[in-house]
């Protein structure tokens, strides 16, 4: 029997019409377009979120925050109100700061980023080695930025330049750094990947990262462990970014001095 007769005797023994065949089959389109609708709307509903990097824990060191990046806690953040502490006149007794800066290398005119500048202490110490460059005093909180523009102002220098921050942005220009240093700071960050993304888009090509943290390895540094990091930390919480481990210097006390250095590769966004 030819196909075409069998197909209208099919359709006359179940008493559909060709037009409700074709209803049928818009209906179809339609519920089937929906579907696809809903589908990529929950998709996008349930996109990863750049906060799913972190996680937030109940049952915390009550030193840090809660947050967790990579296994390591956050800590608070040091407040203005320590900033007195942080001039304290043992500090290069116990910090030894000026084998820090003599482990910089510092060049006449690099531009050097401190950040996490807190009161100066190590901004006002770099700059007499920069002569024909510039130190930029990063700091997220305003009343730290106050006191370094009064001691600027008291010391008539020129070459120290502050900047307010934010939680994920330095604000430093695209490509403008030589050097970035961060002093017992960058575990307080509250968004270190955000931040390390920020930071190296305004290193230069070959510019360096320098991380001085207080050494996780060492159970006799006589800092809580949530203001400590270890270097294997340190290098791990740094994969993603275009950054490659140059070296670290143990010449300090307690910290340890741990370098990067910016690649050509470019950044992942893995998290």
């Amino acid at each position: 029997m030819n196909a075409k007769i069998v197909i209208k005797l099919n359709i006359i023994r179940n008493g559909t019409t060709q037009g409700s065949i074709q209803g049928k089959t818009m209906l179809s389109r339609i519920f089937l377009t929906c579907l696809a609708l809903l589908s990529s709307t929950t998709a996008f509903a349930q996109a990863p979120k750049t906060d799913s990097i972190y996680e937030e824990r109940k049952i915390h060191d009550p030193n840090g925050i809660g947050k967790f990046f990579k296994g390591r806690e956050i800590a608070h953040v040091m407040g203005y109100q320590a900033a007195g502490w942080l001039e304290r006149p043992e500090r290069e007794k116990e910090e030894n700061t000026s084998k820090l800066i003599e482990s910089l290398k510092l060049k006449p005119h690099m531009i050097v980023a401190d950040v996490g500048a807190g009161s100066g202490y190590l901004s006002f110490r770099m700059e007499p080695l920069l002569p024909k460059g510039k130190v930029l005093a990063v700091d997220i909180q305003k009343e730290m930025i106050k006191i370094i523009n009064a001691k600027s102002k008291q010391k008539t220098l020129q070459n120290v330049e502050t900047i307010l921050s934010t939680e994920k942005d330095p604000k430093l220009p695209e490509n403008s750094v030589d050097m970035i240093i961060m002093v017992d700071v960058y575990h307080e960050f509250a968004f270190p990947f955000e931040m390390t993304r920020a930071m190296c888009k305004s290193l230069r090509k070959g510019g360096t990262m320098v991380f001085v943290e207080f050494r996780g390895e060492d159970p006799e540094v006589p800092i809580k462990l949530v203001h400590k990091m270890a270097e294997k930390q340190v290098i791990l919480e740094m994969k993603g970014h275009d950054l490659k481990h140059k070296e670290t210097i143990g010449v300090l006390p307690w910290q340890h001095i741990i370098i990067f250095e910016k690649t050509d590769s470019q950044p992942t966004d893995t998290k």
